[in-house]
Formats: structure tokens, C-alpha cells, sequence
């Protein structure tokens, strides 16, 4: 697979997201790129304690993301399968998309007809986004067509309804197998699908690092495809400075046209709280107290 899709230059790639991190956004510019960030995001809960009311309370959220401030709603709300029909009774009629997490999240090592199923399910009550986890341990043993397999079953049971593909890149153990699964996954995937990171389940996530090597692969795909792929970086994206050095990464490796909801997402709802904070700062010149804001849901 290293020699199919190519090797991943590593010193290349630290010294090029060290810049990404030394950008100094402010001001007017500053604004633009967080109220992106808010549109861009998919807000998720996904805790074994979720309830019909948390998921109401998330919903209401990514519609208004604060009453105080006018902004665009989040992209999406993010939930487990069993709280799929919650999500679609608060979010019909809405702008804001249902996104369920599937494929036996997030390890994905329950036998493949149960994935398979969970997926159908999902659909079925509603969803309009499907997020599955690979087989990283089918892919670490060099089963990529496996892989690239049950990829293309689950975009085809997926229809018209959103694909986006979790590599789980911590698992994946090194950058070039990070860009080979990259390329699997893309080769089987509609125009408007993603590819994503992470589950936020580990202890690494996304970085600039990763990410770079992802986004790259994107570029070079749709250079020789012509095929737009999105993208979306997940877990451990809490902070505003961080996910506008994520946006330059975009920006300036993808161009303007991944600058929008449809071809980029970021997977991090502890992140829209501090955005909230930052956005609010640049309204009033001040920071906000923490606790005006409530509680974020988990970072993923």
C-alpha cells in the first residue's frame, strides 16, 4: 500500500503545520473564522448516560447556538443510534442535520452483519449522516480490500444520506499508513462523503499533523479524480486559536472551496463553548464569565 499511494515526508509535515500554529489571527478576520467554525461543527453527545432530554437540550443548541449572539446553527447534532429518533423529532423542520455514529462505534469489532445493520437502523429513524468506524485491525493486517469493502457496502446502503469514514488515526500507527487508508477509503466514497480522524475515544486524536497528512491526500485525490472529498478532524480540538490554525491548514492546502459545512467539519463539541467565549470577547471587548455558557457535551 506504501508504494501504491506514496510515502509521507514527516519532517516535511511537522515543519509545515509548525507555521500553521505561528498564524496570528485578529480582528474582523478572527470573527469570519469562528462563526465559520460554529457553522462547520457537528455537535455531538455520545455518553453512555445520554438521555432523551440531554439529546433535546444538545438539539436546541445546535439551533441556536446562543440566544444572545446572532450566529449560524452547527452543522450537525451527532448521536449514538438508540437516541437517532430523539434528534429527528427536535431537529424536523430545521436547517441542522442528524448524524449517527455507526459500524459498532468506536471500535468497530462486532461482527459485520451487526454493523451492517446498524447502519440500516439508523437510516431508518432518520438519520441524515452515517459516521462508521474501519477495522483497523483488519487493516493493520493488510486486508485493505476487506476494508475498502465494507466501505463501499455501507456508502451504498447509505444512498443519498452523508458518509463519513473514521480512520482512527492514533490505531493506524504511522503517517503512511494514515495516507494509505486516506486513499481506501476515498476510492469508494460519492463526492460530498468525508473522511475523518478519529472517535475522540482515544487517547490521541487529531492533530495538525494528521490532519495535514489527510488533507493532502484530498488534494491529491481530487487532482487525479476530479472527486471532492470532505474532511473532518475530531477529538481534541478544544480550544478557538486551535481550530482556526485547522482552518489555514484548509485554506491554504485545499483552498477556498473545503471552507464550507459541506466539504468540512470539525468533530469537537467542547470547542463551541470557547468559540462562544472568543466571538462574544471580539463583540464586547471582554471576556465572558465561563459560566454564562453551559456545559459542554463530550469532545469528540
Amino acid at each position: 500500500m506504501k508504494s501504491r499511494y506514496g510515502t509521507v515526508d514527516a519532517v516535511g509535515v511537522s515543519e509545515r503545520v509548525a507555521k500553521f500554529a505561528m498564524r496570528s489571527i485578529k480582528g474582523v478576520s478572527k470573527t469570519w473564522g469562528l462563526r465559520k467554525v460554529v457553522s462547520m461543527m457537528d455537535l455531538t453527545t455520545l455518553e453512555g448516560k445520554d438521555t432523551p432530554g440531554k439529546v433535546a437540550a444538545l438539539c436546541r443548541k445546535a439551533i441556536t447556538p446562543h440566544v444572545e449572539m446572532d450566529l449560524p446553527h452547527v452543522a450537525a447534532a451527532c448521536v449514538y443510534p438508540a437516541m437517532v429518533t430523539y434528534a429527528r423529532t427536535c431537529l424536523t423542520g430545521s436547517p441542522v442535520r442528524v448524524a449517527s455514529v455507526a459500524t459498532a462505534f468506536p471500535a468497530g469489532q462486532s461482527p459485520w452483519r451487526l454493523r451492517i445493520e446498524e447502519v440500516r437502523r439508523a437510516l431508518a429513524q432518520g438519520a441524515d449522516e452515517i459516521d462508521m468506524v474501519i477495522n483497523r485491525g483488519a487493516f493493520l493486517c493488510g486486508e485493505g480490500g476487506r476494508v475498502q469493502e465494507e466501505i463501499a457496502t455501507v456508502a451504498e446502503v447509505c444512498g443519498s444520506a452523508t458518509l463519513k469514514v473514521i480512520l482512527e488515526v492514533s490505531e493506524l500507527e504511522t503517517l503512511d499508513n494514515i495516507r494509505a487508508a486516506s486513499f481506501l477509503a476515498m476510492e469508494v466514497l460519492r463526492p460530498g462523503d468525508f473522511i475523518k480522524t478519529s472517535t475522540g475515544k482515544t487517547s490521541s486524536n487529531a492533530t495538525l499533523e494528521t490532519h495535514q497528512v489527510m488533507i493532502e491526500a484530498i488534494r491529491d485525490y481530487f487532482l487525479a479524480t476530479g472527486v471532492p472529498v470532505g474532511m473532518k478532524p475530531a477529538g481534541g480540538i478544544r480550544t478557538a486559536k486551535q481550530s482556526l490554525q485547522f482552518l489555514v491548514a484548509v485554506k491554504e492546502t485545499l483552498g477556498d472551496a473545503w471552507l464550507v459545512p459541506t466539504r468540512y467539519r470539525f468533530g469537537a463539541s467542547s470547542l463551541l463553548n470557547d468559540v462562544l467565549r472568543q466571538l462574544e470577547k471580539e463583540r464586547v471587548g471582554a471576556y465572558p464569565a465561563s459560566y454564562g455558557f453551559s456545559e459542554s457535551e463530550s469532545a469528540y
